[in-house]
């Protein structure tokens, strides 16, 4: 993903013929996402290829105006995205009623309006009223309930559009890390960590770097499950038995898969700049070295999703909410690239669909060639 500062906005206003509806759900109000929302937003720039709309409260965007001190920020408040207005931030209420603000304390009802907003955010981009989803951070735990029980957005958008598969995917430049198992306790990955889900993965990361980032022969490095790859079985023959055969037969049907490889020595010697892509098996052997390359810049994108679905990769970060500390780096990089993905999707199907139909064409007309052709050949022919 590109790292735009200010001197790439020109470029990219040139290349944005109308701007991407941005639909934003309001994550925790007590966190961070407020505040790095409005430091994005306050820079009008970003107003000239998106346009963002929040399913939150116009009271709590007030709130966090004053305590950080953007005064300039301006907003307008919507009934329906249809009537979002271009170059403005557009404020859809989901709840009109005064809320209690704890900064940077997890409470009851702000997992109940982070679930509520989560909830029409994703109602309103399949039902095409916006464009991509860009999701500020939540608390897993305090957004428990009945009705929402994962252990994180990944999982919960991956049910909610009735995704058959979905990768979460680390990105930042050229960095793109793919973490294969999600949130899950790393006693469960080696049971987790089948033949059959490594092939799945590798599918859909494959397709994502094609069709999501525009990399047209996207080559893939495994990580190893065990220290050293498993020492030859000394350590563990999960790495032989299990995660080698599959990075063979991915590679077999035309995946460009390699591996596996240790982790420590992989990361330690540069080797993922030799990659498109990286898969991690479990959270930690992603994430620490992703988040030691690209803490404040960083971006959480779902792939194998229908619809476009990025995040800061941050979390609440209780600890610094109200301090006016938070960097908008991480969130800027978020909208950025859902509107890029966007951009590629219809790049990507663009072309793809045209190569179908000139084959389909070409065939046609091969077909068309050869019963004129057998008209005038003699029936003694063979």
């Amino acid at each position: 993903m590109a790292n735009y500062n200010n001197g790439n906005f020109n470029n990219r206003r040139n290349n944005e013929k109308m701007p991407v509806k941005i639909g934003i759900s309001q994550g925790d109000i007590n966190g961070i996402g407020y505040e790095v929302m409005l430091k994005c937003f306050s820079d009008s720039r970003m107003l000239d290829f998106c346009t963002p709309i929040l399913y939150g409260s116009s009271k709590v965007l007030s709130y966090h105006k004053k305590l950080i001190g953007a005064n300039d920020f301006t907003f307008t408040n919507i009934r329906y995205a249809s009537q979002a207005e271009p170059r403005k931030f557009n404020v859809l209420n989901i709840i009109h009623d005064e809320v209690k603000i704890d900064i940077g304390q997890p409470t009851e009802i702000g997992g109940e309006l982070a679930a509520l907003s989560l909830e029409k955010a994703c109602e309103e981009v399949m039902q095409g009223n916006v464009d991509a989803l860009v999701t500020n951070p939540i608390n897993k735990k305090n957004i428990q309930s009945d009705t929402f029980n994962f252990p994180g957005h990944t999982e919960y958008l991956t049910k909610k559009f009735a995704a058959k598969d979905s990768l979460m995917i680390m990105t930042c430049r050229n960095i793109h890390i793919g973490i294969m198992t999600n949130h899950l306790a790393l006693k469960d990955v080696p049971r987790v960590v089948t033949k059959d889900l490594i092939l799945r993965k590798l599918k859909v990361m494959d397709y994502s770097l094609k069709r999501d980032f525009g990399i047209r022969m996207p080559k893939i490095a495994v990580l190893a499950l065990n220290p050293h790859a498993g020492d030859r079985g000394l350590i563990g023959t999960e790495d032989d038995q299990i995660v080698a055969p599959a990075i063979k037969e991915a590679y077999d049907n035309g995946i460009l898969a390699f591996g596996p490889y240790p982790s420590d020595g992989f990361f330690g010697n540069g080797s993922m700049n030799d990659f498109d892509g990286v898969m991690a098996l479990y959270h930690d052997q992603g994430l620490i070295p992703f988040k030691l390359m690209s803490f404040t810049e960083g971006v959480n994108f779902t792939a194998g999703l229908p619809y476009v679905r990025t995040s800061p990769a941050h979390g609440t970060a209780y600890e610094i909410a109200g301090k006016n500390q938070a960097s908008a780096q991480s969130y800027r990089n978020a909208v950025y690239l859902a509107v890029d993905i966007i951009k590629n999707r219809r790049e990507y199907d663009f072309l793809t669909r045209d190569t179908l139909q000139k084959a389909h064409r070409d065939n046609t007309i091969d077909e068309d060639i050869t019963q004129e052709l057998q008209k005038d050949e003699p029936n003694d022919i063979l």
